[in-house]
């Protein structure tokens, strides 16, 4: 990421961003992390979240910490976005991050953090395939 705050997403991760619609990308708070998704995506997540129940205020404060850093990020002719400070701040992004691919959308992490994260899933690789294995959500 340069000091503006723009990030370079590689062309095949931009491809399949934009392959369904001319539509510009959304940006949103993730986990330690930001999330990049098509819009198309972003519109089912979206109304995704209108169906949950407003009466619980654990869905309202997961809906509104998704939804507030909400932004649509379009591509510069270099295939880069504008990361807005806000969004930088919340996943403590600086000049190294790693951008990752993963199945619905994109997350954007610091190194370090990614680094932190992927060691810690390494470390609990069997626990994690197994609760994969068993479905569970």
């Amino acid at each position: 990421m340069d000091a503006k705050g723009r990030l370079s997403v590689p062309a095949e991760d931009r491809e399949k961003l934009m392959e369904r619609s001319e539509n510009h990308p959304i940006l949103t708070n993730g986990k330690n992390c930001l999330t990049l998704y098509s819009h198309e995506k972003w519109l089912e997540i979206e109304e995704d979240l209108a169906s949950k129940s407003s009466l619980h205020p654990q869905n309202m404060a997961y809906i509104r910490f998704v939804v507030s850093g909400a932004t649509e990020c379009p591509f510069d002719s270099q295939g880069r976005i504008l990361v807005p400070p806000h969004l930088r701040e919340h996943a403590r992004l600086e000049r190294e991050v790693t951008v990752a691919g993963v199945i619905t959308h994109i997350e954007i992490w610091d190194k370090t953090l990614f680094d932190q994260e992927n060691n810690q899933s390494h470390a609990n690789l069997d626990e994690l395939a197994s609760f994969v294995a068993g479905g569970s959500n």
